[in-house]
Protein backbone atom coordinates (compact mmCIF):
# COMPACT_ATOMS: atom_id res chain seq x y z
CA UNK A 1 0.00 0.00 0.00
CA UNK A 2 1.32 3.31 -0.69
CA UNK A 3 1.65 5.71 1.99
CA UNK A 4 1.77 9.06 0.20
CA UNK A 5 1.54 9.31 -3.55
CA UNK A 6 2.07 12.18 -5.99
CA UNK A 7 0.32 11.65 -9.33
CA UNK A 8 0.65 13.66 -12.35
CA UNK A 9 2.30 16.30 -10.70
CA UNK A 10 2.86 19.78 -12.77
CA UNK A 11 4.24 23.09 -11.19
CA UNK A 12 4.78 25.57 -12.87
CA UNK A 13 6.33 29.06 -11.79
CA UNK A 14 4.94 31.53 -14.71
CA UNK A 15 7.02 29.71 -17.88
CA UNK A 16 9.26 28.13 -16.07
CA UNK A 17 8.26 23.86 -15.38
CA UNK A 18 9.88 23.12 -12.02
CA UNK A 19 8.23 19.67 -11.88
CA UNK A 20 6.29 18.30 -15.08
CA UNK A 21 3.23 15.09 -14.93
CA UNK A 22 5.44 13.52 -12.18
CA UNK A 23 3.92 10.11 -10.40
CA UNK A 24 5.26 8.05 -7.82
CA UNK A 25 4.70 6.85 -4.37
CA UNK A 26 6.70 5.85 -0.88
CA UNK A 27 5.14 2.33 -0.26
CA UNK A 28 4.80 1.22 3.91
CA UNK A 29 7.53 -0.14 5.17
CA UNK A 30 10.91 1.06 2.57
CA UNK A 31 13.05 4.03 2.41
CA UNK A 32 12.41 5.35 -1.14
CA UNK A 33 15.46 7.18 -2.51
CA UNK A 34 15.00 10.66 -4.52
CA UNK A 35 17.99 11.86 -6.62
CA UNK A 36 18.99 13.98 -9.28
CA UNK A 37 20.99 17.03 -10.07
CA UNK A 38 21.41 20.17 -8.53
CA UNK A 39 17.93 22.36 -9.41
CA UNK A 40 16.07 19.02 -10.85
CA UNK A 41 12.91 19.72 -8.56
CA UNK A 42 13.59 17.89 -5.27
CA UNK A 43 12.50 20.39 -3.30
CA UNK A 44 9.88 21.48 -4.99
CA UNK A 45 8.40 17.72 -4.51
CA UNK A 46 9.30 18.05 -0.40
CA UNK A 47 7.19 21.61 -1.04
CA UNK A 48 4.35 20.01 -3.18
CA UNK A 49 4.06 17.00 -0.70
CA UNK A 50 4.12 19.10 3.15
CA UNK A 51 1.40 21.76 1.27
CA UNK A 52 4.32 24.69 0.76
CA UNK A 53 3.43 24.44 -2.77
CA UNK A 54 0.37 23.65 -4.47
CA UNK A 55 0.51 22.23 -7.82
CA UNK A 56 -0.70 23.83 -11.32
CA UNK A 57 -1.88 20.25 -11.99
CA UNK A 58 -2.00 16.77 -10.64
CA UNK A 59 -3.13 15.45 -6.93
CA UNK A 60 -1.29 14.30 -3.66
CA UNK A 61 -2.45 11.27 -1.95
CA UNK A 62 -1.95 10.14 2.10
CA UNK A 63 -3.72 7.01 3.11
CA UNK A 64 -5.59 7.36 -0.11
CA UNK A 65 -7.15 10.88 0.83
CA UNK A 66 -6.32 13.30 -1.44
CA UNK A 67 -4.36 16.66 0.80
CA UNK A 68 -4.35 18.74 -1.88
CA UNK A 69 -4.91 22.66 -0.91
CA UNK A 70 -4.34 21.40 3.33
CA UNK A 71 -2.16 23.83 4.66
CA UNK A 72 1.67 22.59 5.99
CA UNK A 73 0.49 22.21 9.75
CA UNK A 74 -2.74 20.31 8.71
CA UNK A 75 -0.29 18.09 6.56
CA UNK A 76 2.21 17.56 9.33
CA UNK A 77 -0.70 16.79 11.93
CA UNK A 78 -1.98 13.85 9.96
CA UNK A 79 1.71 12.49 10.05
CA UNK A 80 3.82 13.71 7.62
CA UNK A 81 7.33 15.34 8.83
CA UNK A 82 10.01 16.61 7.26
CA UNK A 83 13.53 17.82 8.22
CA UNK A 84 15.75 20.75 5.84
CA UNK A 85 18.30 21.47 3.69
CA UNK A 86 19.71 24.00 5.46
CA UNK A 87 19.02 22.98 9.50
CA UNK A 88 16.02 24.47 10.60
CA UNK A 89 16.15 24.38 14.70
CA UNK A 90 15.22 27.15 16.60
CA UNK A 91 18.69 28.32 17.72
CA UNK A 92 17.88 29.44 21.10
CA UNK A 93 15.97 26.88 22.71
CA UNK A 94 17.58 23.76 24.13
CA UNK A 95 17.32 20.63 22.45
CA UNK A 96 14.30 18.86 24.29
CA UNK A 97 12.13 22.16 23.26
CA UNK A 98 12.58 21.94 20.15
CA UNK A 99 11.63 18.36 20.22
CA UNK A 100 8.68 19.49 22.61
CA UNK A 101 7.66 22.22 20.06
CA UNK A 102 7.17 19.46 17.77
CA UNK A 103 5.32 17.44 19.79
CA UNK A 104 2.57 20.09 20.61
CA UNK A 105 0.45 19.24 17.00
CA UNK A 106 -0.43 16.15 19.29
CA UNK A 107 -1.63 18.19 22.42
CA UNK A 108 -5.49 17.94 23.21
CA UNK A 109 -5.11 21.13 26.16
CA UNK A 110 -6.68 24.58 24.55
CA UNK A 111 -5.74 28.31 25.52
CA UNK A 112 -7.79 28.36 28.64
CA UNK A 113 -6.37 25.25 29.92
CA UNK A 114 -2.34 26.55 28.80
CA UNK A 115 -3.14 29.98 31.03
CA UNK A 116 -4.87 28.46 34.26
CA UNK A 117 -2.14 25.86 34.40
CA UNK A 118 -4.97 22.95 35.05
CA UNK A 119 -4.15 19.32 36.18
CA UNK A 120 -4.95 17.99 32.54
CA UNK A 121 -2.76 20.50 31.05
CA UNK A 122 -0.06 19.80 33.35
CA UNK A 123 -0.05 16.54 32.81
CA UNK A 124 -0.53 16.51 28.98
CA UNK A 125 2.88 18.76 29.02
CA UNK A 126 4.71 16.56 30.73
CA UNK A 127 3.78 13.49 28.56
CA UNK A 128 4.88 16.04 25.37
CA UNK A 129 8.42 16.26 27.57
CA UNK A 130 8.67 12.37 27.97
CA UNK A 131 7.92 12.09 24.56
CA UNK A 132 10.46 14.49 23.48
CA UNK A 133 13.00 13.25 25.32
CA UNK A 134 12.57 9.65 23.49
CA UNK A 135 13.22 11.31 20.52
CA UNK A 136 16.17 12.56 21.58
CA UNK A 137 17.18 9.43 22.52
CA UNK A 138 16.11 7.90 19.96
CA UNK A 139 18.46 9.49 17.84
CA UNK A 140 21.25 9.06 20.20
CA UNK A 141 21.17 12.77 21.80
CA UNK A 142 19.17 12.87 24.96
CA UNK A 143 23.07 13.94 26.62
CA UNK A 144 22.25 17.09 24.90
CA UNK A 145 18.57 17.60 26.24
CA UNK A 146 19.23 20.85 27.88
CA UNK A 147 21.95 22.48 25.71
CA UNK A 148 20.98 25.46 23.48
CA UNK A 149 20.76 23.93 20.10
CA UNK A 150 22.65 27.09 18.53
CA UNK A 151 25.52 25.25 21.03
CA UNK A 152 25.57 21.95 19.25
CA UNK A 153 28.16 20.60 16.83
CA UNK A 154 26.78 20.32 13.24
CA UNK A 155 26.62 16.83 13.17
CA UNK A 156 24.13 16.66 16.68
CA UNK A 157 22.10 19.47 15.01
CA UNK A 158 21.31 17.39 12.51
CA UNK A 159 19.89 14.30 14.61
CA UNK A 160 18.23 16.97 16.90
CA UNK A 161 16.57 17.85 13.70
CA UNK A 162 15.42 14.32 12.85
CA UNK A 163 14.56 14.04 16.82
CA UNK A 164 12.36 17.04 16.66
CA UNK A 165 10.43 15.52 13.68
CA UNK A 166 10.28 12.07 14.92
CA UNK A 167 8.21 13.18 18.69
CA UNK A 168 5.17 14.11 16.00
CA UNK A 169 4.85 10.55 15.71
CA UNK A 170 4.93 10.41 11.57
CA UNK A 171 3.73 7.98 9.69
CA UNK A 172 6.55 9.18 6.91
CA UNK A 173 9.79 10.98 7.06
CA UNK A 174 11.01 13.42 4.89
CA UNK A 175 14.74 13.76 4.95
CA UNK A 176 16.05 16.58 3.00
CA UNK A 177 19.96 16.18 2.73
CA UNK A 178 20.57 14.56 6.00
CA UNK A 179 23.63 13.79 5.37
CA UNK A 180 24.98 17.60 3.99
CA UNK A 181 28.05 18.77 5.42
CA UNK A 182 29.16 15.60 7.61
CA UNK A 183 32.13 13.51 7.12
CA UNK A 184 32.24 9.95 6.16
CA UNK A 185 31.67 8.58 10.16
CA UNK A 186 28.60 11.23 10.90
CA UNK A 187 27.23 9.55 7.23
CA UNK A 188 27.50 6.18 8.70
CA UNK A 189 26.14 6.57 11.66
CA UNK A 190 23.41 8.60 9.97
CA UNK A 191 22.68 5.89 7.86
CA UNK A 192 22.32 3.18 11.15
CA UNK A 193 19.96 5.36 12.13
CA UNK A 194 17.69 5.69 9.19
CA UNK A 195 17.56 2.04 9.28
CA UNK A 196 16.16 2.60 12.85
CA UNK A 197 13.76 4.71 11.42
CA UNK A 198 12.76 2.72 9.25
CA UNK A 199 12.25 -0.77 11.41
CA UNK A 200 10.35 1.28 13.71
CA UNK A 201 7.49 1.51 11.01
CA UNK A 202 8.26 4.90 9.87
CA UNK A 203 8.27 5.47 5.78
CA UNK A 204 11.17 7.64 4.42
CA UNK A 205 11.24 9.59 1.40
CA UNK A 206 15.20 10.30 1.22
CA UNK A 207 16.93 13.12 -0.91
CA UNK A 208 20.71 13.15 -0.74
CA UNK A 209 23.87 13.87 -2.46
CA UNK A 210 26.10 11.22 -0.71
CA UNK A 211 25.61 8.29 -2.94
CA UNK A 212 27.04 5.76 -0.30
CA UNK A 213 23.77 6.55 2.06
CA UNK A 214 21.51 6.47 -0.71
CA UNK A 215 22.81 3.44 -2.27
CA UNK A 216 23.59 1.63 1.44
CA UNK A 217 19.91 2.58 3.08
CA UNK A 218 17.25 2.54 0.18
CA UNK A 219 15.42 -0.13 -1.15
CA UNK A 220 14.17 2.00 -4.16
CA UNK A 221 15.65 4.85 -6.01
CA UNK A 222 13.61 7.13 -7.95
CA UNK A 223 15.95 9.87 -10.20
CA UNK A 224 14.48 13.33 -11.73
CA UNK A 225 16.29 15.45 -14.16
CA UNK A 226 14.45 18.75 -14.80
CA UNK A 227 11.35 18.22 -12.71
CA UNK A 228 10.47 14.56 -14.90
CA UNK A 229 11.40 11.72 -13.51
CA UNK A 230 13.67 9.45 -15.34
CA UNK A 231 14.28 6.40 -14.04
CA UNK A 232 12.91 4.27 -11.19
CA UNK A 233 14.28 1.04 -9.72
CA UNK A 234 16.43 -0.85 -6.96
CA UNK A 235 19.87 0.45 -6.23
CA UNK A 236 20.95 -1.60 -8.46
CA UNK A 237 19.21 -0.83 -11.64
CA UNK A 238 19.84 2.71 -10.61
CA UNK A 239 23.39 2.55 -11.02
CA UNK A 240 22.89 0.87 -14.49
CA UNK A 241 20.50 3.38 -15.90
CA UNK A 242 22.19 5.12 -18.65
CA UNK A 243 20.04 8.01 -18.41
CA UNK A 244 20.60 8.29 -14.48
CA UNK A 245 24.55 7.84 -15.30
CA UNK A 246 24.22 10.18 -17.96
CA UNK A 247 21.99 13.12 -15.48
CA UNK A 248 23.39 12.29 -12.54
CA UNK A 249 25.80 9.55 -11.68
CA UNK A 250 28.27 10.89 -14.22
CA UNK A 251 29.67 8.69 -16.90
CA UNK A 252 31.84 5.50 -16.02
CA UNK A 253 35.76 6.40 -16.65
CA UNK A 254 37.07 4.45 -19.91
Amino acid sequence: MAHLELKNITVRFGGLYALSDLSFSINTGEVLGLIGPNGAGKTTIFNVLTGVYKPTEGDVFFEGESILGKRPYQIFSRGVARTFQNIRLFPKMTAIENAMVARHCRSNTGVVGSLLRTKSQKNEEASIKEKGLSALKFMGVSQFADTVASNLAYGIQRRLEIARALASDPKVLLLDEPAAGMNPSESSELMKYIEKISQIGIDVLLVEHDMKVVMGVCSRIVCVDHGVKIAEGTPQEIQKNPQVIEAYLGQPAA
